[in-house]
């Protein structure tokens, strides 16, 4: 299996958009390149189970190993594991819905569409890149298209949420930059400085040299996952998006973050990791508990679902804080489910503002007798966010739950509690914003003419629909793809 064609594949699509001369060419080739992505997703999948069942115990599979600068020792080092399979699959199911919800996106289509999968590009890269040099420059190629798509085709004040989301962004890169430096620097592999993260995983960096630059890595990479105090950025930068782009920031762009977290900070600075620990869990459940609250004050529907990220995605830092085996399958799971979830709730958002013109609760009500489908969709995507058992919210969070009580301490037991306890507050606002829009009579009797979904953006609904069903009722071939990955991580906490 040639990873190369996860590459090629957005790359090739982009380039081929360049040439389209119509609108419906336009939308052809973005279709069939996303398509395409989802089709390589899952021939992944495939031969990397079969690679799994056939007793292949090497951490990671399909490696392709180029060198890319030798005098420092900067190779192109791709490869996967269970972890990057599971976030290429992600990735590849909210392309395909981004591209189908745009399908009516007429302004500027070429470069929209570029930009979208170019975005893809940015992201399948990170998540198979072995080399700590060649993952940061594809986390940096992924934060310009998000730059463009707020600041041309956004709304409200496209201009300040653009700027802010690429400064922050940046910010949070130069730190990661300083974090892989440090490692590089303090590593020797016959004699040479190494950036390959197979090579560093094997050696053990001094314990004060990763005192001193896990800060670095995990708040760099914290601050693209929300990391509370550096959460401002998202409730400006998904409000302003354009529906497509709100789907990749909160759906994938979130989960670059956290799998910058794992991956790079706790696994290649373990002992570091365990001294922070308890600062991860506290900063974790201020960011749940914040973001669940700050949720409950909003009446814009864009901003409930920003806010609400804030609070998941701690969900995914508590679980890699617990440093458990089942927590950081919980963190996993989380950014699987959080990713789905949150671009169904942005995609049903945006199809409700493209017929109301609103996105203000108080001038929503009784969508499900006018449009039908969508409320449905919004009433689907609201269940897994509150963690209704059969939806992939309730598997990941439970995962995280179970993770954390797992340890006897009574810091640990009264986290877990506290935790627990924003699903209550999570089950106010969603029920609040199901009940005021979607249910009860119509106010507004201009909203008597508005049409249910479109073919496309039905679609787009039930491919993400598909996959949240498809986690909540049957986690296990999920948990089966990330065990032995996460169990690489947690030996290496354990020092074994």
């Amino acid at each position: 299996m040639n990873l190369l064609i996860i590459l090629l594949i957005p790359l090739l699509t982009a380039m081929a958009l360049l040439f389209a001369n119509s609108l419906k060419q336009i939308r052809f080739i973005a279709l069939m390149g996303s398509v395409a992505q989802l089709i390589f997703s899952f021939v992944l999948f495939y031969f990397y189970r079969t690679e799994k069942n056939n007793g292949n115990t090497a951490l990671f599979s399909f490696e392709q190993n180029y060198t890319w600068y030798a005098p420092l020792n900067i190779n192109f080092h791709i490869g996967v594991d269970g972890i990057s399979i599971a976030m290429i699959l992600l990735t590849s199911f909210v392309v395909l819905a981004g591209v189908l919800v745009s399908w009516k996106e007429e302004r500027l289509s070429k470069d929209f569409f570029f930009l979208l999968l170019f975005l893809s590009l940015g992201t399948y890269g990170f998540f198979i890149s072995l080399d700590l040099f060649t993952l940061f420059f594809f986390l940096e190629l992924a934060v310009i298209p998000k730059f463009l798509l707020i600041g041309i085709w956004g709304s409200g004040k496209k201009e300040y949420s653009a700027m802010k989301l690429a400064l922050m962004l940046m910010a949070g890169s130069a730190l990661v930059f300083v974090g892989l430096l440090g490692i590089y620097f303090n590593t020797n592999i016959n004699g040479l400085h190494s950036f390959d993260l197979i090579q560093i995983a094997n050696t053990q960096l001094p314990l004060a040299v990763q005192k001193l630059f896990f800060p670095f890595a995990f708040i760099g990479f914290g601050i693209f996952t929300a990391l509370f105090p550096f959460h401002t950025w998202v409730p400006d930068g998904h409000s302003s998006a354009p529906t497509a782009a709100s789907m990749f920031l909160a759906g994938i762009s979130m989960k670059l973050g956290g799998y910058g977290c794992l991956r790079v900070a706790t696994y290649l600075m373990p002992d570091a990791a365990q001294s922070y620990s308890t600062i991860i869990i506290v900063l974790a459940i201020i960011a749940i508990i914040y973001g669940a609250f700050a949720t409950m004050m909003q009446t814009d529907l864009k901003y409930i679902n920003a806010y609400s990220s804030i609070s998941h995605c701690g969900f995914v830092l508590l679980g890699i804080g617990i440093l458990t085996k089942t927590a950081i399958n919980g963190a996993v799971l989380q950014m699987v489910s959080h990713g789905l979830m949150t671009a169904l709730f942005f995609a049903v958002i945006g199809m409700i503002y493209d017929r109301t013109h609103s996105r203000q609760l108080s001038q929503l009500s009784g969508l499900l007798k006018v449009m039908p489908f969508i409320s449905t969709a919004f009433v689907i995507a609201g269940l897994c966010s509150l963690g209704l058992p059969g939806f992939s919210g309730f598997v990941a969070e439970m995962t995280v739950f179970v993770g954390a009580w797992e340890k006897p301490d009574l810091f640990y037991r009264m986290v877990t509690i506290i935790a627990c306890a924003s699903i209550v507050v999570t089950a106010v606002y969603i029920l609040r914003a199901t009940g005021t829009a979607i249910m009860g009579p119509i106010n507004n009797n201009d909203h008597l003419k508005l049409s249910d979904a479109a073919w496309y953006e039905r679609l787009a609904a039930i491919v993400l629909i598909t996959a949240i069903i498809a986690i909540g009722i049957s986690p296990f071939w999920l948990t089966d793809l990330i065990g032995q990955s996460t169990d690489s991580i947690v030996n290496k906490l354990l020092n074994k």
